[in-house]
C-alpha cells in the first residue's frame, strides 16, 4: 500500500485524486491532506479516509477543523499555513506527494518534499514554471521521480515510454482552444467573467479555466514541458485540437508520431502517475472512435491570444522571466475573477510586467519569492480599485 500526501485535496484535481483513492483503497493510504478554506469537504475526507494529518492554509478554516476534531475526539493532527504544507509534505511515512495546489503556493512544499526524498506527482504547473531549473536539479540530485499529472504532460510521458530521449524530434502539446477559439481581438473586448468560465470540454477551477481561455495555460505547459522532458523550446509545438481527444504527441527522428488518446477525464493521468509502472483498471469511459469520427487540428492564433507568445518568449529568456510571467498572470487573473479589471487587460498587464521588471537574476527560492512579492504589490496597487 502506497502512503500519499495530497496537497489541494478539495480542488478539481484533488477531488478526482480522492475518487481514485476511494476506488483503489487496497493500494493507497491517504496519510495527509491539505486545502485552503473548504471546511466541509475536508471534514468529509477526515470522516471517510481518517488521515493522520490535515493542513489548512486559511486561518479561520484551520480553527474550524481544529474545533471539529476536538469535539469529535478524532485523532488527527491539524496544521496551518505554509509551515503546515511543508510539514505534511516531508512526513517520514509519506512515499508520494501529489501537488494539486493552484499557483506559486506549491513551490516551497514541493522543494521541501524533494529534499525529504519524496516522489512527486505534479499537477501544480506553476512550480516548474517559476523554478524549473531549481526543482529539476534537486530532483536529479536526490534521484526522485517527478511524475506529471497534467493531461498533456501525462500524455507526453506515456508516449515517451520505451524510447530514447535522443530519438525525440519534438513534443506536440494539444490545446482545446478554450471558449474563444476563432474569436478576434475585438470580440475579446466584450468578454464577461461568465463567458471566460464556460470551458467547452473540461471542468476545472476558475483560475485554470481563465488561463485556458487566454491560452496562458498552454504557455505555462510549454515551459513545464521544457523542464520535465529536457526539450528545447524550438522543439515544443502547440496545436489547437478542439475535440480534446488527443492529449499530446511525440514526434521522433524518423518522423513517426506517437499520440495518447482518451476521453477528456483527468482521472486517467492522475491514476497513471499514482501507480506509475503499472496500468490499473479503467477509471474513465471507453473511447468510441467511430462515434467521434473526426479529429481536427489548427495553428494557435498568437496575435489574438498573446499569452502563449509571451510564455514562449519568457521561457527562452529564462532566469526570472518565467516567474515574472507567472506572478503577473496570477495577479491579473485574480483581479479579473474579482471583477476589478476587464478580460482584455490580462495580457496587457502581463506584457507591462514583462517589460518593467528585471529578470536577469539567479533562479533561487529567495529571488523568486522577492520578485513575486514586488509584482503583486505593483499590480494590486495600480489596478485593484
Amino acid at each position: 500500500m502506497k502512503n500519499l500526501c495530497l496537497l489541494g485535496a478539495t480542488g478539481s484535481i484533488g477531488e478526482q485524486t480522492i475518487d481514485i483513492v476511494r476506488k483503489n483503497s487496497d493500494k493507497y493510504n491517504l496519510v495527509a491532506v491539505a486545502a485552503n478554506r473548504s471546511v466541509d469537504k475536508i471534514i468529509n475526507i477526515i470522516d471517510e479516509f481518517k488521515p493522520n494529518y490535515v493542513a489548512m492554509w486559511n486561518e479561520e478554516a484551520y480553527e474550524e477543523i481544529l474545533k471539529y476534531v476536538k469535539n469529535k475526539n478524532i485523532n488527527v493532527t491539524v496544521l496551518k499555513g505554509m509551515e503546515g504544507l511543508i510539514t505534511i509534505s516531508t512526513l517520514r511515512e509519506v512515499e508520494l506527494v501529489i501537488t494539486a495546489l493552484v499557483g506559486m503556493i506549491g513551490l516551497e512544499p514541493t522543494l521541501a518534499a524533494i529534499d525529504a526524498n519524496k516522489d512527486i506527482a505534479l499537477a501544480n504547473k506553476e512550480t516548474l514554471v517559476v523554478a524549473g531549473e531549481l526543482v529539476m536539479r534537486k530532483a536529479k540530485e536526490k534521484g526522485i521521480k517527478i511524475l506529471p499529472v497534467d493531461s498533456e504532460h501525462g500524455a507526453v510521458f506515456q508516449c515517451l515510454q520505451g524510447n530514447k530521449h535522443k530519438a525525440v524530434n519534438k513534443l506536440i502539446l494539444t490545446a482545446s482552444g478554450g471558449p474563444f477559439r476563432g474569436k478576434t481581438k475585438e470580440d475579446l473586448e466584450k468578454v464577461t467573467l461568465k463567458d471566460a468560465l464556460n470551458h467547452p470540454n473540461w471542468n476545472m477551477g476558475p483560475k485554470i479555466t481563465v488561463d485556458s481561455s487566454t491560452l496562458m495555460n498552454k504557455g505555462l505547459e510549454v515551459i513545464e514541458a521544457h523542464w520535465l522532458f529536457d526539450c528545447d523550446y524550438n522543439n515544443i509545438e502547440v496545436v489547437v485540437h478542439p475535440q480534446s481527444i488527443i492529449h499530446s504527441m511525440v514526434q521522433y527522428n524518423d518522423n513517426s508520431i506517437i499520440a495518447q488518446l482518451s476521453t477528456p477525464d483527468m482521472r486517467l493521468p492522475i491514476q497513471y502517475a499514482l501507480n506509475y509502472g503499472e496500468r490499473l483498471d479503467a477509471v474513465i469511459e471507453e473511447l468510441d472512435l467511430c462515434k467521434i469520427s473526426t479529429l481536427t487540428f489548427e495553428k494557435p492564433d498568437l496575435e489574438t491570444f498573446q499569452c502563449l507568445k509571451f510564455a514562449y518568449e519568457a521561457g527562452k529568456k529564462g532566469k526570472l522571466m518565467p516567474a515574472i510571467l507567472n506572478s503577473s498572470n496570477e495577479a491579473s487573473v485574480d483581479l479579473f475573477l474579482k471583477s476589478r479589471i476587464l478580460y482584455k487587460q490580462i495580457p496587457e498587464i502581463i506584457k507591462e510586467c514583462l517589460d518593467k521588471f528585471d529578470y536577469n537574476k539567479e533562479v533561487t527560492l529567495s529571488n523568486i519569492i522577492e520578485i513575486d512579492k514586488e509584482i503583486r504589490e505593483y499590480i494590486y496597487s495600480k489596478y485593484n480599485n
